[in-house]
């Protein structure tokens, strides 16, 4: 399925990074008409998808010919490829024979069914990764995107999904720690973006927010706490429950859990049922989800009202989350896994912690010092500019396309 694309302009992003936009530009004119296909699951609901909703876009503009394309698949299949995604972080988890015929099935169907004829076409994460050996062409360039922090995974999957994969050129990864044998001679690091015109981080007017937060409940007179994270067991949302109620001892705050609930992870339904009987009946945690009209415009509202974020995965590929709150001036206590800790400057603009106890007592710090909360902020919001923009990530984007079809 191709996925219908709204219309961004690069120099609408001149005023956040110039020299991106310029650099982007005169890239653009040396692949000018160049055909470029990206592959992933789904078309919302995962961060891939939201990463893909501006890049496209913006390649576009930049004189590439870019689409996107969806896998078409039965639930059966996400089944089994949530498994991926939980053994590729490290879970000892079993797939059968069946599951993996099931895979193969599914990518050599969808080879067959996309619009895959391009000058290059880049596969993200496991779910289409099988694409390209039922669709090979000798003219086109294969790039593997890999979001998912491979740092330490079940090898006894890890090799036998990869060892097929030789026909990429190119591997991205987050970060060089998730680099791993048969890629370690073609990885590219390659940390990804927030849009700063997006509806999930544009700037808002006051009556926006408070909208918002009648809307939801949000009492705006007392601090807030928000975690943005799928229902997922890695994001583990039982320690940011526990986290409250140890800061809610001192401080009367609340908490505010924001997610959707992405087609691709039907585990996500049953991990949801699990965290709302653990919140039990405290009015002050908020589950604020798409079930509820959550959308991109209202988790900006929801992150630009916070006080402070957290985040308690225990693994994580990148967590973006962490930067689109940071872009808001907000400090953000986390746990320093996968690619937070390189968003995060520990005691500069937040805190990185690993146990709950600690990461209490940092939420506490800032809350009883306004002055540092409000200098990590500003610090949060400049270290995105300089890094985690769409602009660096699209430049990124066509070095390494310069690079396999030069």
């Amino acid at each position: 399925m191709t996925v219908e694309l709204p219309v961004k302009r690069l120099s609408d992003y001149g005023v956040f990074a110039k020299e991106d936009v310029e650099a982007i530009f005169e890239l653009g004119k040396e692949l000018k008409g160049l055909k470029v296909v990206h592959v992933n699951a789904t078309a919302y609901g995962g961060g891939v998808a939201e990463l893909l909703m501006t890049i496209v876009p913006l390649m576009r503009d930049a004189g590439i010919d870019a689409t996107w394309e969806v896998l078409e698949a039965p639930m059966e299949f996400f089944n089994v490829t949530k498994k991926f995604h939980n053994t590729l972080q490290g879970a000892d988890i079993e797939i059968t024979d069946e599951e993996w015929a099931l895979y193969e099935k599914v990518n050599e169907e969808n080879a067959k069914k996309l619009n895959l004829d391009a000058d290059v076409v880049i596969i993200h994460d496991p779910q289409p990764a099988y694409i390209p050996i039922y669709r090979h062409s000798p003219n086109t360039k294969y790039i593997w995107r890999c979001h998912i922090d491979t740092s330490t995974p079940n090898l006894k999957v890890w090799d036998r999904l990869t060892s097929k994969m030789t026909i990429y050129q190119k591997a991205l990864f987050h970060i060089m720690d998730y680099v791993r044998a048969p890629f370690d001679k073609i990885a590219v690091e390659f940390p990804p973006s927030i849009d700063p015109l997006s509806p999930k981080n544009r700037e808002m007017s006051h009556g926006e927010m408070m909208e918002v937060a009648d809307r939801y409940n949000i009492n705006t007179s007392k601090p807030l706490i928000t975690v943005v994270a799928r229902f997922d067991p890695w994001k583990d949302l039982f320690s940011s429950i526990d986290v409250y109620r140890k800061v809610k001892e001192k401080h009367d705050v609340q908490l505010a859990i924001v997610s959707a609930m992405a087609k691709d992870d039907p585990e996500g339904w049953l991990f949801f049922e699990d965290v709302l009987r653990y919140a039990g009946t405290d009015k002050d945690i908020l589950f604020l989800t798409d079930l509820k009209g959550v959308s991109h415009l209202e988790v900006n509202a929801i992150q630009r009202l916070s006080t402070i974020g957290l985040h308690t995965a225990t693994r994580e590929g990148f967590g973006l989350v962490i930067s689109e709150m940071m872009w808001k001036e907000h400090p953000v206590v986390a746990r320093p896994v996968g690619g937070v800790k390189i968003q995060i400057d520990d005691g500069v603009n937040g805190y990185l912690r690993n146990d709950v106890n600690d990461l209490a007592d940092a939420i506490l710090e800032l809350l009883e010092n306004k002055t540092k909360l409000d200098e990590f902020g500003k610090k949060a919001k400049e270290k995105v500019r300089r890094t985690y923009l769409s602009t660096a990530h699209v430049r990124r984007y066509l070095e390494v396309i310069k690079s396999v079809v030069k």
